[in-house]
């Protein structure tokens, strides 16, 4: 007897850690921790996770060392290009209604959240080709540098299919997760994206009008400024303020700072009581720009001050179409 009880637990101890896909070990704690924490049902959460696919293609991109990181006037060719300026502008006449609504709600102008749109996926050209759940999923349980960001993730991306009523395994994104034209991560998803059109869904998808709005949202809640600039180039007169760069993108510097380092505050108009100072590598050599709260604001989206640029640089450009093309 004390046999078989022994071997009767053995076996309810293998059956309760035993599951229906042994690719994604951890699998059964966060199916139990989303049923206690969240109400989602046990049964349904199997039977999803049971048709998630690992991606070997997901592990090496990630695992793959960062490349050489590119200097400005390389980085700048990949996003400064007639083919996503003249989309920028089409997408501006194609959306204008929305884009006009979204400044008017949230402040943020229709070239900015245009540039964002074509530098993250091209206006919707590339939204990404690995289903959403299996890209958090294999990173969540067979990626341990950074299992726990993405456990999270995979949680928020299963509330947002439910708030939404949608199936988890429809989505398509990024091999890390990041989401449709705007390219949102799940927790930007439910903190930040906006039924813009009020259809009764946050499609980000394949509604340009809702990541319109959700984009204007996100820079918005970021801190956007109604109606300041961005960022102004000036000039450093005597060697190189690294003590100033070191500061980062978050404005903090006063005007008497940039005296004591030689950098010219000529360029800036007269409200701008805090600046942050960037360099950017051009082929002669470092190029310095003084900016503000809202290239900080983009930095949110991406922290990468080459991105921030890349998009008011772009942005400009679209603006500057879109302007030329109403005047023909």
């Amino acid at each position: 007897m004390k046999r078989l009880l022994c071997g009767i637990a053995f076996m309810s101890a293998c059956v309760s850690t035993v599951y229906a896909n042994p690719a994604l070990p951890g699998l059964t704690a966060f199916i139990d921790e989303m049923h206690q924490t969240h109400g989602f049902n046990k049964a349904e959460l199997e039977s999803t996770f049971d048709e998630v696919q690992v991606k070997d293609s997901i592990l090496k991109a990630i695992a793959r060392p960062a490349e050489k990181s590119k200097p400005w006037f390389d980085y700048r060719k990949i996003f400064i290009t007639d083919k996503r300026i003249n989309g920028g502008v089409n997408f501006w006449h194609e959306h204008e209604s929305a884009l006009t609504r979204a400044e008017e709600e949230y402040g943020v102008p229709a070239e900015i959240i245009i540039a964002i749109l074509g530098v993250e996926t091209s206006y919707g050209g590339n939204v990404g080709s690995y289903r959403v759940i299996d890209a958090l999923s294999t990173l969540a349980f067979r990626y341990p540098p950074r299992s726990p960001f993405f456990r999270k993730e995979l949680g928020h991306f299963l509330q947002l299919t439910r708030e939404e009523n949608m199936s988890a395994l429809r989505p398509i994104g990024s091999y890390a997760g990041a989401m449709g034209l705007g390219q949102f991560m799940p927790s930007s998803y439910l903190a930040y994206a906006v039924d813009f059109d009020h259809d009764g869904h946050r499609d980000i998808w394949t509604n340009p009008v809702d990541a319109i709005g959700s984009i204007a949202n996100y820079l918005k809640r970021h801190g956007w400024q109604r109606g300041e600039t961005i960022a102004h180039k000036t000039q450093v007169e005597d060697g190189i303020p690294t003590d100033l760069l070191e500061k980062g993108t978050k404005p903090s510097l006063q005007r008497h700072e940039l005296t004591a380092q030689h950098v010219s505050y000529q360029t800036l108009p007269s409200d701008a009581d805090k600046v942050a100072l960037i360099t950017l590598t051009q082929e002669e050599g470092e190029e310095y720009w003084l900016t503000r709260q809202n290239f900080y604001s983009i930095t949110r989206y991406n922290h990468s001050r080459m991105y921030a640029m890349a998009v008011t640089q772009l942005a400009e450009l679209i603006r500057q179409g879109y302007t030329t093309s109403n005047d023909d």
